[in-house]
């Protein structure tokens, strides 16, 4: 199956944000070793790709919110058919029908990501100020947009270059080796680190799954794929890793708006303590990264009040009273 159609859609959202930032007046040039016409385009990209896809993001909510409140059944199943796993994948499955539940709508928009990501990725990495490259004009860029996107960089890194770029593919480019591995390299942190905030951001507002196939996913989400951008980061393009980066924000920007508006409903699995040993208040959790905040400390009881004398009453004589000292 032929992907030109994704390769044309990412090239005509990406050339159509960057004519749009040249008319603005964003200079061409390179300002601080960087093209901003070009990262504002691959910028842009993600807001576009972003509101297309926020009534999936809806869907994606919803969905999360029913299996959510299914839980208790979903345990209740767990226990009668305890022993029996075909009968209980049989019994769950009916139930995520009859509420219309779907277990896989949580990774629904990052798997629709997918051809984008691609799609820019195929891009940017035939980027080559080589003038004896052909077809620069294919998925309707013009020889001149080509050109200029070739030369483009980020604090003099190309975007088309990677941490992996053997030697020959940075002569190519022009670039210098040593800029480029720094700066891919801590794209590739910042890109682990946002991923990781992502999953834990969802997780920390509504609890880990009680159904074990959903756990697993949760695990895969929050560890597997951050590790395995260790490895694979190293053969994206600068350009690639700025649009995850950047689509990793506006999730959490998302998400946190989402979880604010629409909190999630309180279940067993979330459902925060409301004492903890002695009767304390536990600390509450807030944030993206889940930080506690420090409990109020205890008021300290007002020393009592001594009442002074009544005015215009004589003074009382504190040796009144006192058994008289003997002679001897």
């Amino acid at each position: 199956m032929s992907l030109d159609w994704i390769y044309y859609a990412i090239s005509w959202i990406l050339l159509a944000w960057h004519s749009a930032w040249d008319a603005i007046g964003v200079p061409e040039a390179a300002v601080l070793g960087t093209n901003w016409s070009w990262i504002l385009a691959i910028i842009f990209l993600v807001v576009t790709v972003r509101v297309i896809l926020f009534p999936v993001f809806v869907k994606q909510i919803k969905s999360q919110r029913a299996m959510q409140a299914l839980q208790p059944q979903v345990k209740a199943l767990q226990e009668k058919h305890k022993g029996d796993r075909e009968t209980l994948q049989k019994e769950m499955m009916e139930l995520y029908r009859k509420e219309k539940a779907n277990p896989l709508m949580g990774c629904l928009p990052m798997f629709l990501q997918i051809p984008v990501f691609l799609g820019l990725f195929h891009v940017l990495r035939r980027l080559n100020p080589d003038p004896a490259k052909t077809n620069k004009d294919i998925y309707g860029w013009t020889v001149d947009q080509f050109n200029s996107a070739s030369d483009a960089t980020l604090f003099t890194a190309p975007i088309a270059s990677k941490f992996g770029s053997t030697a020959a593919e940075l002569a190519q480019l022009g670039a210098n080796g040593t800029v480029v591995k720094i700066m891919a390299g801590v794209l590739v942190l910042v890109m682990m680190g946002t991923t990781y905030l992502t999953s834990r951001q969802m997780i920390l507002k509504t609890g880990w799954a009680e159904d074990p196939q959903q756990r697993m996913i949760q695990r895969l989400m929050l560890y597997g794929i951050p590790l395995s951008l260790l490895v694979s980061g190293a053969i994206f393009p600068i350009g690639v890793i700025i649009y995850w980066v950047t689509n990793n924000l506006f999730t959490l920007g998302q998400q946190q708006w989402v979880l604010r508006k629409f909190p999630p409903p309180v279940t067993a699995t979330n459902k925060p303590a409301t004492t903890g040993r002695n009767g304390a208040q536990p600390a509450k959790t807030s944030g993206l990264f889940g930080r506690a905040k420090p409990a109020a400390e205890p008021a300290k009881p007002a020393a009592p009040k001594i009442a002074g004398p009544k005015p215009g009453a004589k003074p009382a004589n504190p040796k009144k009273g006192r058994p008289a000292k003997r002679q001897g």
